[in-house]
């Protein structure tokens, strides 16, 4: 019988805040062992930090800009969205005689639901925190973005609740002998972080190591990044209290992995984990506080655009494994999907399938830029584009200055080398590449004004 299919997603969880990645001591066990016992991909990137847009690039197999997902279709200006006829790799998995399901979030489109992209059984976020406002009326949360403890039972929340939904939907679709796939999908650790006990105090701020950062004066970087601080009222932020906010972030993200143990262990118990493909990974990061900042809009450093991807399956992947690969994780994950089901990719499909790299190796003709972009939210449109590689990122922002970092000695990002003399060499050859990866993916902003900006330089000095 072909294998089963786990696919967890989480909503805006840092790259670098899951326990494997070794970088900040947040406790992730289940998420640990899915990369310890599979393969982990440490430099993987949305395609587009922004819910809706990545979600539905999930679904489809296919850059948001395609389809005119430009940004969340429930805020600001209006946008499309995923059409019902869409192609869907969950509907071909259906087709091919697995049972599905879908709990969770969704963001793939306002009008539609999983149902109508190949899923048998949907349960929404909003109905497991309906029932959840039904039995706890009344309760009041009185910090908004910076988070709060949720009074609410560890075993009544809303990540307890997806998990128990999941494991009802294998054990009915197990009785069959049939495969089956399920989609969890966590609306956490999206800000507001509320995390229920014991995780709302497992860490205490007074531990959490400042962002290195966080005291960014943002000089030479775009103006949106310091305006962006007033628009958040974030611009006094103190670390006292952006600890407070990350403790809570980082108790979200372990109740989370709690939730997933939840599922992992029933299907140990049932004799299903070896024979489960299980995927785990996110739409996009939080920049968590990191610059004075919150949320992700109107920024492209890797706080948001690098995101956790790991995949077990014992079977056909060894444990340990671990990929440098650059990998753009809800382009690659659907021809990734399809090759292990032997279906048919069709050729509009965006992405690599990410089969060759499973034995760890990186192949001689593996991309060696990924391609992320921007389009605008809240506040309207506002276009950005990154290309990165191994050693260097470059973000083109076509209406401000733009941003040249050395991920090799400045990780964190904190010297926009742009404007600076020596590496106008670099620059240029960076400006030319991200032409022809627009050129590849068809972007819309491609055109001859940008071709003026990106080919001949034509953009103001700093």
């Amino acid at each position: 019988m072909k294998p089963n299919f786990l696919f967890i997603s989480v909503d805006q969880q840092r790259f670098d805040c899951v326990g494997y990645s070794g970088r900040r001591p947040v406790k992730t066990p289940n998420i640990d062992r899915i990369a310890h016992e599979g393969i982990w991909f440490d430099q993987a990137y949305t395609p587009i930090p922004i819910c809706c847009p990545a979600r539905q690039s999930l679904v489809c197999g296919q850059r948001a800009e395609r389809f005119g997902a430009l940004w969340n279709y429930d805020q600001g200006i209006p946008v499309r969205s995923l059409e019902k006829e869409a192609y869907s790799w969950a509907r071909e998995l259906q087709r091919s005689g697995y049972h599905t399901a879908y709990v969770g979030a969704w963001h793939g489109s306002p009008e539609y639901t999983p149902l109508d992209f190949g899923y048998e059984h949907y349960v929404p976020t909003a109905e497991l925190q309906a029932r959840i406002e039904q039995e706890y009326p009344g309760i009041v949360y009185e910090h908004g973005f910076y988070g709060d403890k949720n009074p609410v039972p560890l075993e009544d929340s809303c990540t307890h609740r997806n998990a128990e939904e999941i494991i009802r939907y294998i054990d009915e679709f197990s009785k069959e002998e049939v495969p089956w796939h399920v989609k969890m999908d966590f609306v956490e650790p999206h800000l507001p972080c509320r995390p229920s006990e014991p995780f709302a105090s497992m860490y205490k701020p007074e531990d959490i190591e400042k962002w290195a950062a966080f005291d960014d004066p943002l000089t030479n970087k775009p103006y949106i990044q310091r305006q962006q601080l007033y628009n958040w009222e974030t611009q006094n932020l103190s670390w006292e209290a952006c600890s407070r906010m990350v403790a809570l972030y980082y108790g979200y993200i372990s109740q989370v992995d709690d939730a997933v143990g939840r599922v992992l262990s029933y299907l140990e118990q049932t004799g299903q984990l070896d024979r489960t493909i299980v995927l785990f990974t996110a739409d996009h990061g939080d920049m968590a506080g990191n610059r004075h900042m919150i949320d992700k809009h109107y920024v492209m450093y890797d706080d948001v655009v690098r995101v956790p991807l790991a995949i077990r399956y014992p079977a056909e992947i060894k444990a340990g494994t671990v990929s440098h690969a650059l990998v753009t994780n809800m382009l690659d994950i659907p021809p990734t999907i399809l090759d292990w089901f032997g279906i048919p990719k069709p050729d509009f499909l965006q992405g690599e399938s990410l089969q060759p790299l499973l034995g760890g190796e990186v192949p001689e003709n593996w991309r060696k830029y990924v391609y992320s972009t921007y389009n605008g939210q809240q506040f309207g449109l506002y276009m950005q584009r990154m290309l990165r590689s191994y050693n260097w990122k470059y973000i083109w922002n076509p209406t401000d200055i733009d941003e040249l970092y050395n991920m090799q000695q400045d990780p964190n990002e904190l010297n926009n080398l742009a404007a600076v003399a020596d590496s106008k060499p670099l620059l240029d050859r960076m400006r030319l590449e991200l032409v022809r990866c627009m050129e590849k993916e068809g972007d819309g902003i491609l055109n001859g004004w940008t071709r003026r900006q990106l080919e001949k330089g034509n953009k103001l000095p700093f």
